[in-house]
């Protein structure tokens, strides 16, 4: 019996056939090499050490919630609430640290372990985390023009909404806001690029949506403003007008953190110089001699200052408290605000209540997470233009008359024929409230299938519900007013939208080569029904209505619901070699459901490069740290008009009466044509930047020239009455735009010394201009301005004036090439009118282009410098070379009516000629026609919108009392304007197009001084 037992069943190694021969060495390799990777592992292991330290700011602060990750490992902690960590590196390794808004480190480990790091602001390098459309990048990666505003820089102002606050803080913005509590600032990115709306696309943690009056300002993180169209195109139909990027703020690792911010201020109105009862009469009896009219009957024995009646002394208050921790695991971020703005304009108001909660966890592979976000709004909005009421009406009208119905003065034919409004009348006659409840937010999830491929859902959801209720109590505010019932009115509004997106990213690095992709698809949902009805005779009962809908009489109703769907496919790949040469292609296309059938869908692709000279063998400069160059062309759309607008609109009001018993019978009839060739509207756009670095990255600069062109612009067309288009103006695709201009950004920093400082300035010029009206137009007029081919946007076309008639001499003497006398009607103290066309008269012929009420550029200067635990701050921004018109002054100067004057005002007379100011003249419009250039005025104006002193209280007294840290701010905004424009406010904002630079009572920006306190624990 053999005793090769273990070769039972006819095997022997001798009788191995080949194929087994070939697998005992596949095992045995296997083997082998199993246990040698073992050997190696347990080596590495051996070598790897525990790291720790402590990561602060260039002030010594710890930063909490700072990753370190092992570089080329998926190895990752996060320091705790006091900035510590602790990580497993090999002994050789390297530590990468990165934080938002800070420069990314690396570190060697070099058998250390401990290591203590301090982060570098990423204001001051280009590599700086920056938050793009589907994703993140580095500065220093970037090929398009990105502009990044700290949240500090936004919060440490008192503003009601993120687009005023942004003012002066980026290149290639224009901001205006206004005063008005609940009011919401207009913002342009890189120009006038179509005719509906300007505002950019706001992106909040990845909801599509909007960062209006009721987003809380301190609940932000981050700000990425996308200003061309490579960095824009990811959102494709909708960014035309650019990005805002918001990310807002998340958990820390470690327990958790309570801090408070609290902040209140005044505010002041600025106000006229305007005259009093003596003055007014003086100049008002001069105006009616003058004309040989009889003198009103002013009383003289009153002197009504109308600004103390319609203005006051405001108020601002912001108070916001927030609680976050967390772990390895997840974080979470809790915070609740209240906003309070008592306005300087008698019966208005605005209030604000804010919630948020941003949680994630994770857990392996799987992450999810929530953004939740609520508001409560409301707003008691003004009535009438207060800023024109208060010049309009005059100082010998009493506030109260109790012969006028409701009790209030506002003149009569026969001593005060004004028809200017008593301001406080028609503020305490009607009630305006405007509240809204919005719901927004996200839940998003992740799979992180390997280190470099992540899959995420992002489900995102609004709903904004509107409240609108008017009261109109019974009594009068202006001459001659017709009677009206007590009204009331209510208007509710519901609009529900919905976000699905799924994306797909990749990030891989191969040697020198890296990739990092991204593509999904995006369907968003938007449900909009409102209704309204209104009563009269609303009851009253000892000073007090009903004002419920259930009350009155004469019922009037009204409503309509619509729907808009918008489904996209996107797809990014960014590509880096040697960390030189950059390349970015976008292309995105969108469906919309507001156009036609044949026309629903657009494509809109970039592309992007950028070459790092400074990485280059041969660039040899020590002084400059980093210098790229880059260049983009893409498009980008907007859809940016009313759902069925390709439809004909249906009015089934109409009827029609039949028959011998004349029965009456509903029908419908068609009102507006209907256009269903409309297109998307497109914008294309190069640009050109410069990135570059100095001096240990103390100094940074960003430069870019871009050239845009907007094709198929959507406007309203006019179409003739008597077509039987009573239904509004159809849409059409009409206009072209185009749009060109310098950006200039540069920041130096010095935070080596005890004394920190920081300058910033951002340079913008821009130039737009109309490169077609369509439908074969030329030129188009709007109140006193023109739009044509060739030119900017609504430019001033007025008579031009060239000074006063001094004596009737020159009144003979000022003729045409014919001879024949200009205006032979005139008298001494009259306008002298230019005969622009020598026809020998003064008619809208000799009208002629004046001036832009575009400013030449733009600028702002950010200043800050610190000291042991004092911090001082300034910002200025400035507009120079735009021409605006002071409708104000054309109602002060006018003379030819009764309303008030300016105080100081001297009318020419032959006692005095040495004067611009013409002959005072009552019912002629001789000298107050307000189409010349006697009412505009330069626009240029420099303006300190803020100042601020800080101190940081000592650690040991705030540790006393249980905090660990405390800070007092003492501010101010707007308090110093340097301009040579005669009205309230040269940076005034305006909702009209074509007359940008009109201010005919436009609601000025206040001055503003606050006090804060902030504190952690």
């Amino acid at each position: 019996m053999k005793k090769i037992l273990f070769n039972d069943g006819g095997c022997t190694r001798q009788n191995l056939n080949p194929h087994q021969k070939r697998l005992l060495k596949r095992i045995f390799f296997s083997f082998l090499y199993g246990f040698v990777c073992m050997l190696f592992a347990v080596q590495v292991r051996a070598q790897s050490t525990i790291v720790s330290g402590v990561v602060t700011n260039d002030k010594k602060e710890t930063l909490p919630g700072v990753t370190v990750k092992v570089k080329g490992t998926t190895v990752a902690v996060a320091t705790d609430l006091n900035g510590k960590y602790s990580i497993n590196a090999p002994a050789d390794g390297t530590l990468i640290f990165t934080f938002l808004g800070f420069a990314e480190q690396q570190v060697q480990i070099q058998n250390r372990t401990s290591i203590n790091i301090q982060l570098a602001d990423g204001s001051t390098a280009l590599n700086e985390v920056v938050v793009v459309g589907y994703g993140v990048q580095q500065k220093k990666d970037l090929t398009g023009a990105v502009s990044v505003v700290k949240a500090r820089d936004i919060q440490k102002r008192q503003a009601t909404t993120v687009a005023e606050a942004l003012q002066g803080q980026a290149s290639g913005i224009k901001v205006r806001g206004g005063g008005q509590p609940g009011s919401e600032a207009q913002i342009q990115i890189r120009g006038l690029k179509n005719l509906s709306n300007t505002n950019p696309l706001y992106v909040i943690d990845g909801l599509i949506t909007t960062a209006n009056r009721d987003f809380n300002a301190n609940d932000i993180e981050s700000v990425q403003i996308l200003k061309d169209a490579s960095a824009a195109a990811i959102y494709g139909s909708r960014a035309a007008n650019g990005v805002i990027i918001i990310t807002t703020k998340k958990g820390k690792n470690g327990p958790m953190a309570v801090s408070f911010s609290g902040k209140t201020g005044v505010q002041t109105m600025p106000r006229y110089k305007l005259a009093q009862t003596d003055e007014f009469s003086r100049i008002n009896f001069m105006a009616y001699d003058n004309a040989n009219v009889p003198r009103q009957n002013l009383d003289l024995t009153t002197n009504t200052d109308w600004q103390k009646v319609a203005f006051r002394t405001g108020n601002i208050q912001d108070y916001n408290a927030s609680f976050s921790g967390g772990s390895s695991n997840g974080n979470y971020f809790v915070s609740g605000g209240y906003f309070s703005n008592k306005g300087t304009v008698i019966s208005t108001d605005f209030n604000r209540i804010n919630f948020r909660v941003n949680t994630q966890g994770k857990k392996g592979i799987f992450t999810i997470g929530e953004n939740l976000a609520l508001s409560k709004a409301k707003a008691n909005e003004i009535s009438g233009n207060p800023i024109i009421d208060v010049i309009r009406m005059l100082p010998t009208i009493p506030v109260y008359n109790a012969a006028n119905p409701g009790g209030y003065g506002y003149g009569d034919e026969a001593k005060a024929r004004t028809f200017g409004t008593n301001p406080l009348a028609i503020a305490n006659l009607e009630d305006r409230i405007n509240e809204n409840l919005r719901i927004r937010g996200n839940l998003f999830a992740e799979l992180q299938f390997m280190p470099w491929l992540k899959y995420r859902l992002n489900l995102g959801i609004e709903t904004s519900d509107d409240h609108y209720k008017y009261l109109r109590k019974e009594g009068n505010w202006t001459l001659n007013q017709s009677y009206d019932p007590a009204i009331a009115s209510e208007n509710r509004a519901e609009s529900t939208s919905g976000l699905i997106e799924h994306t797909l990213s990749f990030n891989k690095t191969f040697g020198k080569h890296v990739i990092n992709a991204v593509g999904g698809q995006s369907y968003q949902r938007t449900n909009y029904a409102q209704i309204s009805g209104t009563k009269r005779n609303i009851l009253v009962n000892n000073g007090s209505y009903y004002d419920v809908l259930d009350q009155g009489n004469e019922p009037q109703t009204g409503g309509y619901r619509n729907r808009t769907d918008l489904i996209s496919y996107f797809g990014r790949v960014e590509y880096s070699f040697a960390d030189k040469y950059l390349l970015n292609g976008v292309i995105r296309s969108d469906g919309s459901s507001k156009f036609g059938p044949a026309y629903k869908f657009g494509t809109f692709p970039s592309v992007s490069g950028a070459w790092r000279i400074s990485k280059e063998d041969f660039f040899k400069v020590a002084w400059i740290n980093d210098l790229k160059l880059r260049a983009s062309y893409g498009t980008v759309g907007s859809n940016n008009i009313d759902p069925y607008e390709y439809n004909s609109l249906i009015n089934t009001f109409s009827t029609a009466v039949f028959g011998a018993d004349q029965t009456v019978l509903q029908g419908a009839t068609q009102v507006r044509l209907a256009n269903p060739d409309l297109r998307w509207e497109k914008l294309i756009q190069q640009n050109y930047g410069l990135d570059a670095s100095f001096l240990d990255n103390k100094l940074t600069l960003s430069a870019e020239y871009f050239i845009s062109k907007t094709k198929d612009v959507l406007i309203r067309y006019p179409v003739l009455l008597t077509t039987g288009n009573d239904g509004g103006d159809p849409r059409v695709n009409g206009i072209t735009l185009g749009n060109r201009g310098f950006e200039l950004s540069a920041n130096y920093r010095q935070d080596v010394t005890p004394v920190k400082y920081g300058i910033g300035l951002n340079f913008t010029t821009l130039k737009n201009k109309v490169l077609d009206l369509g439908y074969s137009k030329n030129k188009t007029y709007v109140g006193n301005t023109v739009t044509e081919v060739g030119q900017p946007i609504g430019m001033w076309y007025v008579l031009e004036t060239n000074g006063l008639f001094q004596n009737q001499a020159e009144i003979d003497n000022y003729k045409n090439s014919k001879g024949q006398t200009i205006q032979p009607g005139a008298k001494p103290g009259d306008i002298r009118f230019k005969d622009n066309n020598d026809d020998g008269q003064i008619t809208n012929d000799d009208k002629k282009v004046v001036g832009s009420p575009w400013p030449k550029y733009e600028l702002g200067l950010n200043f800050n410098v610190s000291y042991k635990g004092f911090e001082f701050s300034m910002d200025w921004f400035a507009s120079v070379g735009a021409k605006v018109f002071n409708g104000p002054r054309s109602v002060t100067d006018r003379f030819d009516d009764n309303s008030n004057y300016r105080a100081g005002v001297q009318p020419w007379t032959p006692e005095n000629p040495n004067t611009s100011t013409p002959r005072a003249y009552y019912a002629s419009t001789l000298n107050s026609r307000g189409d010349s250039d006697r009412w505009l005025e330069s626009g240029s104006f420099a303006r300190m919108k803020y100042i601020g002193l800080s101190y940081r209280l000592p650690a040991s007294l705030v540790k006393k009392i249980g905090f660990d840290n405390a800070l007092v701010t003492l501010s101010a905004q707007n308090l110093l304007t340097i301009t040579k424009y005669k009205g309230l406010d040269p940076e005034f904002s305006n909702g009209s197009i074509f007359e940008k630079g009109y201010d005919f009572g436009a609601f000025p920006n206040l001055k503003t001084v606050s006090l804060g306190l902030n504190f952690g624990f």
